[in-house]
């Protein structure tokens, strides 16, 4: 869709350009955005099936990823309306792809002996089977193609859609998205491959996974824009070919992913990320796989996914994405960190507590509902100013009930203020980890601070309502405005910061 928006229409064309946006908006995206998991089994005490599908349930969680068609599984998930996708394990690849009877045998045995009782509404097709099983590349596109034709046989093929997960390591040449394409080793496969998912109606399966891309940077990479928090406007990663900007890593990759996509003249299929996640545990050569990272990464990805962001070449397109994984496989081979990726242990505690409240019901374990972000006794006035500038502005909260004669004006001082615009970023940002810093100057506590008529976001009455937002709270390696103060802290200029901070995004955004 960027080569639409180059070319030059007249008045005529309009209406077909509105026209085709709309098919090609929809076929990239006819639902929102979703957050699934991947469920391993390398755990030396696996719970049981129906222990696992209470957890789901209790979790909300209605997109899952099996690694195989484990009978029992696919059993306890039925009459849930789980959303399944089952997966073809690579040591059964080779046979499947040579031949079309076993591949059929194969639907029957894990597909059509489970639905519709099991809501399967996937087959992924292999594992990375480029670059960890590259002797199996020649046969993979027709293992695709005998199982689609088996569901096509079994009148499933609208329902289920059959592809295969790739690593993003396939991608070359990947920053600036612009300019990736696919290794041309594997051209031979990729054509085919995506000339299948193209008319079949499926969608490339990519596993992206900023944490590998951040550890092998080298220090090039910024541990903020791997985890989704905000860089300076100078520190974000700019495509010069398209003049987009990049905050975080996720999206560049998934754009990486469709402009090699584009370049081999595919531009309207679907993705979806099976495989995203961060360790919480890693040894002494991976000091960033911590409880916090991990905890950061997903809450941010999730709410990032849920709000139907996008990505820059997409805005607003869904980006559905499974989150690796549900528990910590503690058998699994390698270092600390491969073991340490899971949201919950083998008994179904969660590792650490997601803070997605607001961004709907998934995954929502946060405890901790009943906080609030102040400012922090004895912090700097001019950094708290900084903070409140940055809040304010690009941090866009509704900083309207500081002004003169409004609920919150008073006590008139940048300690209350900032605190007003510190709780009301943190409820705004569904108190994810991390958006309750300001460099320094602020702090989580569970005295509500509301005041007299002054109620703040997150307690029994509140002055507005809040929506969650993508945009980050300054951390410990950015400054909080970016800048010098815009404004000299009284309520008489907070309104002409306001208007010029509004008439500055708009001049950018729009």
């Amino acid at each position: 869709m960027d080569g639409l928006r180059r070319l030059r229409f007249c008045k005529s064309m309009a209406p077909f350009l509105f026209l085709l946006l709309l098919v090609v908006s929809g076929t990239i995206a006819d639902e929102d955005a979703f957050i699934g998991v991947n469920i391993g089994t390398d755990l030396s005490n696996m719970p049981s099936p129906t222990q696992v599908v209470a957890l789901l349930k209790a979790q909300q969680i209605r997109h899952v990823r099996l690694y195989d068609a484990d009978r029992a599984m696919l059993l306890a998930l039925g009459n849930t309306g789980i959303r399944v996708t089952v997966s073809v394990p690579n040591e059964q690849l080779l046979g499947i792809g040579q031949s079309n009877a076993t591949a059929a045998n194969w639907v029957a045995r894990n597909v059509l002996a489970h639905v519709p009782a099991t809501n399967i509404t996937a087959v992924a097709v292999g594992s990375e089977v480029l670059t960890t099983l590259p002797n199996a590349a020649p046969v993979l596109v027709s293992a695709l193609k005998f199982i689609h034709s088996a569901l096509v046989a079994a009148n499933l093929d609208s329902q289920i859609k059959v592809s295969t997960p790739h690593s993003s390591s396939i991608i070359l040449d990947s920053f600036p998205p612009s300019q990736a394409f696919f290794n041309r080793t594997w051209e031979p496969v990729m054509v085919p491959l995506l000339k299948f998912l193209q008319s079949t109606g499926s969608y490339l399966m990519l596993n992206v996974y900023p944490y590998y891309d951040y550890m092998q940077s080298n220090g090039v990479i910024p541990l903020d824009y791997a985890l989704f928090r905000p860089l300076l406007p100078n520190k974000e990663a700019v495509d010069a070919n398209t003049l987009m900007h990049y905050t975080n890593v996720f999206d560049a990759i998934v754009d990486a992913a469709y402009f090699a996509m584009s370049y081999l003249n595919f531009t309207n299929i679907p993705l979806v990320v099976l495989e995203s996640g961060w360790p919480s545990k890693g040894d002494s050569s991976e000091p960033d796989a911590t409880i916090d990272n991990a905890n950061t990464y997903n809450s941010n990805l999730i709410r990032h996914v849920l709000n139907n962001t996008g990505t820059p070449k997409h805005p607003g397109i869904a980006v559905s994405t499974y989150i690796y994984e549900l528990y910590n496989e503690d058998l699994r081979p390698g270092s600390v960190s491969e073991k340490n990726w899971g949201l919950f242990d083998a008994n179904g505690n969660p590792v650490y507590i997601l803070h997605l409240t607001g961004s709907g019901t998934v995954l929502a374990n946060d405890t901790t509902n009943q906080t609030y972000c102040v400012a922090k006794d004895g912090a700097d006035r001019k950094m708290l100013q900084a903070a409140l500038d940055w809040a304010c502005g690009p941090g866009k909260v509704d900083c309207s009930p500081l002004l003169q004669g409004q609920q919150c004006y008073e006590p008139d001082n940048v300690v209350a203020h900032a605190t007003y615009a510190f709780d009301a970023y943190y409820h705004k940002m569904a108190m994810a980890q991390g958006t309750c810093y300001f460099n320094g100057v602020a702090t989580i506590t569970t005295t509500d601070p509301s005041h007299g008529p002054c109620k703040f976001p997150g307690s029994a009455g509140r002055n507005n309502t809040f929506v969650n937002d993508t945009s980050l709270a300054p951390s410990s390696n950015s400054t909080s405005s970016g800048s010098q103060s815009q404004y000299v802290y009284s309520s008489s200029t907070l309104m002409s910061f306001m208007i010029f901070g509004i008439l500055v995004w708009s001049a950018v955004f729009l």
